[in-house]
């Protein structure tokens, strides 16, 4: 039987009572929402932190609005409240693609969005989708409240721009006129993680491509976003040819390893397919014709 080393726990009531239960038992104190990728990794001795605070009754952190030209997340929102909102459907259609391929619903019943993020895994979903949609994350701490990038927030497998006494608290996603955006993924069985997965964002001024998000999941060490794949779309008409060069870019510049689920060529190739899948189906969702 598997179980984790001692520990202590202490439940927080809100935002600035986490903050500074983090602040006072210092480095060795660990945030858990959902759990479900903190607990295993506990039980398996992979992850011994000495006290761990849980968020669970912070409320207030979960919910789904817009406000400002945004649509806003809070931190603790579950994955099935994301799976379920009117507005993400309305907006962000991208986001439901993933929730519906991400693990099992007993997973979305407790994960959060937040717990997603700063976990950081390169196979997880929702990063590659908050990277495609050009979404900002709101860190808080004793310090005060900053707005990170992705490209920011990410900074390895499993390390974010979140220090120790620091709090993901919410995720703004601008709402542009003219977009589209469409999540695709290979996984072995329902709910596992992807072989490869591509997600998409468009956003069409004119007829022609004003802006666009790509970025990969499982095929490279760190969040794969092209950037070289997204300026090859600007000033273009929606087109295959268009979709197929971009696509071509982001494989290029992706970075998979061989493992259990296949071989670098393999999976080199399901991101450039994936990723022109991904832009055809956001260009169809913008209302622009392909």
């Amino acid at each position: 039987m598997q179980v984790p080393a001692p520990f202590d726990y202490r439940r927080a009531t809100s935002v600035d009572e986490a903050i500074a239960l983090l602040t006072e038992l210092g480095p060795e104190s660990r945030v858990i929402a959902g759990g479900h990728s903190l607990l295993p990794m506990m039980k398996l001795r992979l992850a011994a932190p000495e006290h761990l605070v849980d968020i669970n009754d912070l409320s207030d952190l979960a919910y789904v609005r817009a406000e400002d030209g945004e649509l806003r997340i809070g931190a603790m929102t579950r994955h099935r409240e994301l799976l379920e909102s009117p507005l993400i459907g309305e907006h962000f259609p991208i986001v439901i693609d993933a929730e519906r391929v991400i693990a099992d619903p007993l997973v979305r019943n407790r994960g959060t969005i937040g717990g997603a993020l700063c976990q950081a895994d390169p196979s997880e979903d929702i990063s590659a989708v908050c990277a495609a949609l050009h979404a900002q994350c709101v860190i808080q701490g004793p310090r005060g409240e900053r707005v990170v990038s992705m490209g920011e927030f990410y900074r390895g497998p499993y390390e974010t721009a979140v220090e120790q006494d620091e709090l993901l608290v919410a995720v703004r996603i601008p709402i542009r006129g003219g977009a589209g955006s469409a999540y695709e993924k290979l996984e072995r069985r329902a709910g596992d993680w992807a072989v490869a997965a591509a997600g998409a964002a468009l956003w069409i001024d004119g007829g022609s491509v004003a802006d666009a998000g790509i970025a990969l999941t499982a095929v490279g060490a760190n969040a794969v976003t092209s950037g070289r794949a997204e300026e090859a779309l600007k000033g273009k008409p929606p087109s295959e040819e268009a979709f197929a060069e971009a696509a071509r870019i982001a494989a290029e510049d992706c970075t998979p390893r061989a493992d259990q689920r296949g071989p670098v060529d393999y999976k080199r190739h399901l991101a450039q397919e994936l990723t022109t899948r991904a832009l055809r189906r956001a260009a169809q969702r913008s209302g622009a014709a392909v």
